[in-house]
């Protein structure tokens, strides 16, 4: 038995071609948990085999184990695939959707029957995930089951020679799934046509809605600012900056600066979103001044017909949807809510199962962390030293994830965005439905956010009422640092500084700001940022010269002319009275030790980021600001929480003498240098080495990497998200691990 990602790969072409190879006999057989191999050999030659299978299997492949049981077996006059079968509730791993492989690029423009064919595939590539009802992985279990093959198609999936041998979405110009063009004028049904049209839109300045892989996806000129322009008008979107994906590596590298580590994870067959620094502009109005963009390589056919007929080397291509909704997968909803914002649209005929947004990477410290995991690593679980079956981890509100667990595997879904959502959060209860079956899984516990009013954590209560499992609750950023601790197989105690924006604390505060001593079931707050009042509750949020002023009002009160720092010219004097109040009188002013509103603050102060209009656009606004290497640091004080007046006393003043571009790194310095010195106080008391870096804000990419090469430096051993983000999509593996562990200890 062969476990592991074993299916939806083409293993069990491999397996045969194998077999052939060596002139054995027996069979192999999908099962849901995994492929059997059956051979009528010697234990040797069972042995060498296996040995084999290890080195030259498929690249998308990733197996965990190879079992070699002897039993009696005969009869066997060839090799032969039979029929899958289903074993009980057990299960093998499903594989991502795969980018579209050069081969198949070549037949492209070779094999008479898929020349320009937009759907063409092989056992090597193409839809997996978003096109599975159920396991074992058969043509029959997925929406490809709509399209009888003809008579090639049967013949190629058939011959043990082929590479489309038992490819499962085998289709061609003949039988398969065929793309149309619609808009107010006309509707289009061939390819060419298809092709020709929206290569026209997009010189006009038009913006198109496409049905990609998993889901509908909003395209147009990235280097045509009033095209851009007119698409954030229509998707209401305001300043959020756009994904783009460039004709080749080429066009890209003229674009992005790209390291080699970048490189890697742009042309895997992942085919991610990756966050890198811009060397050329791009419209404007792409990512409105920020100095990164991100950007991604065609991975469908479609996209590569698309860039040999277009003039342009980049174009936007931006989830299908309208606001914080899911991205659309229904072909009814796309025609009615993306007419708003497209001009036509084009969509195909094979339905999409399970929705998958694109993921997004960026590189710190020489390695990828994910910011968003979906398409091409969803749903890929991950092997913990913790017995997970049966536990339902519900993840938190924002970025939102669950995982579930079986034996001792974490399955985390895909990115599912913002529950607070109404069509997001029926997505979210969706999905779970969709692993519940596709896993054969049946909750026997559960774990949900401390916060009593996340939707994640009403939805784990009604859970306890109609199955009466019992209900786990977890703090925020515990879980953080467990959902790194749990990737390194670590239950020790660790320095865990967890950095973000928010969190239910267990006093009842918001938290972001927090230094702990934590293993994988306690912790211990050891140390946390100033808290400091969020005048107007999330409206601080949205409005970041608010954090700015209570910071400011909470160090120096009057003493100092508010009316004289550049932030507030801009607002209106009556609107600071209104604050100051708000403040004094504990009005509306949750207190936040949210390291978050800090660079909030900063941002506001600075002119960069007075009014967000996306998530984390101050922060971001912030750490695209720096352009300097200096070392130099503000000071800060560390009296019972970590005090920040001398450092905003200093910024006060840099502001009127300093560059501004200096400023953003002196303060991100800062922020490295407090890091080091905690950990360095936590070590000298608890003998502890090992760190922790996890949370949103360090998915900054300066941050992270100052902070990591001072502790290394200073003899720390430093641990962070890789296999899953530090922002609140990784959560659900952290409350997973600790739910375990709770268990654990009540049996």
């Amino acid at each position: 038995m062969i476990k592991g990602l074993v299916q939806g790969v083409g293993f069990r072409p491999f397996i045969f071609r194998l077999a052939e190879k060596h002139g054995l006999y027996g069979e192999v057989d999908n099962r849901s948990d995994g492929i059997s191999v059956i051979l009528q050999c010697d234990e040797n030659t069972a042995s060498s085999f296996g040995r084999e299978v290890l080195i030259n299997a498929p690249p998308a492949s990733q197996i965990k184990s190879i079992e070699i049981n002897k039993t009696s077996v005969n009869g066997y006059n060839s090799f032969r695939i039979t029929k899958s079968e289903r074993i009980n509730d057990r299960i093998t791993e499903i594989s991502p959707d795969i980018a579209v492989c050069d081969e198949c690029l070549s037949d492209m423009n070779n094999d008479p029957s898929r020349i320009d064919y937009p759907f063409i595939n092989c056992t090597n590539c193409g839809p997996r995930f978003t096109i599975i009802n159920d396991l074992p992985y058969d043509r029959h279990y997925t929406s490809m089951k709509s399209f009888p093959m003809c008579e090639k198609c049967y013949s190629e999936y058939n011959d043990v020679n082929d590479r489309r041998f038992h490819a499962q979405p085998i289709a061609c110009n003949s039988c398969g799934p065929v793309y149309v063009y619609s808009d107010q004028e006309k509707i289009l049904f061939t390819i060419k046509e298809i092709i020709n049209e929206i290569v026209l839109k997009i010189k006009l300045g038009k913006t198109i809605a496409i049905k990609g892989i998993g889901g509908y996806f909003l395209m147009c000129d990235a280097l045509n600012n009033k095209a851009v322009t007119e698409l954030r008008r229509r998707k209401n979107r305001d300043s959020k900056p756009f994904a783009v994906m460039f004709r080749d590596l080429e066009a890209l590298k003229e674009f992005c600066y790209v390291d080699d580590a970048e490189e890697k994870e742009l042309v895997s067959w992942h085919r991610p979103i990756v966050i890198l620094r811009r060397k050329k502009s791009l419209a404007y109005s792409v990512n409105n001044g920020l100095n990164t963009t991100g950007a991604m390589l065609p991975y469908m056919p479609v996209h590569y017909l698309l860039f040999r007929s277009t003039g342009t080397p980049v174009v936007v291509l931006t989830s299908g949807n309208i606001s914080d909704e899911p991205i659309i997968t229904d072909d009814d909803v796309a025609a009615k809510k993306l007419k708003v914002a497209a001009f036509s649209l084009v969509t195909y005929n094979r339905r999409i199962l399970n929705r998958a947004d694109d993921s997004v990477v960026r590189v710190y410290g020489g390695k990828p962390g994910f910011i968003r995991r979906s398409r091409g690593y969803v749903p890929r679980p991950f092997d913990l030293d913790l017995n997970v079956n049966g536990i339902l981890a519900l993840g938190a509100e924002q970025k939102s994830t669950f995982c579930i667990g079986k034996n001792h595997q974490a399955i985390m879904s895909q990115y599912i965005g913002d529950i607070k959502n109404n069509d997001t959060f029926e997505f979210f209860k969706d999905s779970i439905k969709k692993f519940s079956k596709l896993y054969r899984f049946s909750p026997e516990m559960a774990v949900c956010d401390l916060h009593p009013d996340y939707l994640s954590t009403l939805y784990g209560e009604s859970l306890h009422q109609r199955l009466g499992i019992p209900v786990v609750k977890m703090q925020h950023h515990h879980a953080h640092i467990v959902s790194c601790l749990a990737e390194y197989g670590l239950n020790e105690k660790v320095t865990g500084i967890c950095l973000d924006g928010t969190g239910y604390g267990n006093d009842g505060c918001i938290w972001g700001g927090e230094f702990m001593i934590a293993d994988m079931e306690k912790s211990e707050r050891y140390l946390h940022f100033d808290y400091v009042p969020m005048p107007g509750g999330e409206k601080a949020i949205l409005e970041p010269w608010r954090m700015a002023f209570s910071y400011l009002f909470k160090y120096f009160g009057e003493n100092i002319d508010y009316q004289a720092i550049p932030v507030f010219k801009a607002i209106e004097k009556h609107k600071l009275v209104l604050l100051k109040e708000m403040i004094l009188s504990d009005i509306n002013s949750p207190l936040s030790s949210g390291a978050g509103r800090l660079f909030d603050a900063v941002s506001a102060l600075l002119g960069l980021c007075s009014f967000s209009s996306f998530d984390s656009e101050a922060p971001m606004r912030l750490e695209s600001a720096i352009d300097s290497d200096t070392d130099e640091y503000y000071p800060f004080t560390i009296d019972g929480s970590v005090v920040f007046s001398d450092t905003l006393e200093c910024i006060l003043s840099d502001i009127k003498n300093e560059s501004r571009s200096v400023i953003p790194a002196k303060f991100h310095n800062t922020i490295a240098r407090l890091i080091l010195e905690v950990s360095g106080r936590i070590r000298d008391a608890h003998e502890i080495e090992k760190v922790v870096l996890t949370g949103g804000v360090f998915q900054n990419k300066y941050l992270y990497e100052k902070t990591e090469n001072l502790l290394i430096k200073n003899g720390f051993m430093v641990l962070s998200n890789r296999l899953v983000p530090s922002n609140d999509g990784g959560i659900s593996l952290g409350q997973l691990a600790f739910a375990s562990k709770i268990r654990e200890k009540c049996v």
